[in-house]
């Protein structure tokens, strides 16, 4: 499929997101992977993710004009090692994405919502965001996967070790729509809190939520 979705921002960030329809040798073929690139690939055993790699590089390839050299640091987050530009990347099994700003921090996240989010209610949702659920099961599944989302961003944003994501980082009660903002606040291990505005939309079957500082 290839390019899904493209928009640029006032604020100078821009997103890309790529729809993966192609095979691992259809997507090779449409991108040429620097040599560290290269390596790291043929270190990935999952076939998956070496796709989702590649929608990734395809993407880069798209944005920057010139090849540019995507690293990562110790703790997993992105950077590219030959432009000051700051990026965060997420993927599905359907999409890629990645947001760039020339010079502020990003983090973003993109989920399936059909995705079941059992789990993340009980490891990442403090009692607060827990009560603000809605009861219908449609709008509840909706509010977890933006809740999610959000929170994977502000994590990739913060670019912190060790961060509890239930006690670290709380969502302000929200309504889901199809597009929107959604208050959050970080809270540090001494006790200082920071507060952000992120933003969210619906793609199809799913959501993506960025933040840009």
């Amino acid at each position: 499929m290839g390019l899904y979705y493209r928009e640029k921002f006032k604020n100078g960030a821009e997103i890309a997101v790529w729809e993966i329809t192609e095979t691992e040798n259809q997507l090779s073929a449409l991108c040429v992977l620097p040599n560290d690139e290269q390596e790291e690939l043929s270190y990935i055993s999952s076939e998956k993710r070496r796709i989702e790699r590649l929608a990734v590089r395809a993407l880069l390839d798209l944005l920057f004009p010139e090849k540019v050299y995507l690293r990562y640091h110790e703790n997993g987050r992105p950077f590219l090692q030959n432009s000051i530009v700051e990026l965060s990347i997420a993927h599905t099994g359907r999409f890629a994405c990645v947001i760039t700003h020339p010079e502020n921090s990003v983090g973003i996240d993109i989920e399936a919502l059909s995705r079941n989010f059992a789990s993340v209610e009980a490891r990442a949702v403090n009692e607060e965001e827990r009560e603000a659920l809605s009861d219908k099961s449609e709008i509840r599944s909706h509010q977890l996967a933006i809740i999610w989302c959000a929170k994977e961003a502000l994590y990739k944003y913060m670019s912190q070790n060790d961060v509890d994501f239930a006690r670290q980082m709380e969502i302000a009660r929200f309504y889901p729509r199809e597009q929107g903002e959604i208050q959050a606040d970080f809270i540090h291990k001494d006790g200082e809190r920071e507060s952000f505005t992120l933003e969210y939309t619906i793609l199809d079957d799913h959501v993506m939520v960025w933040l840009v500082g």
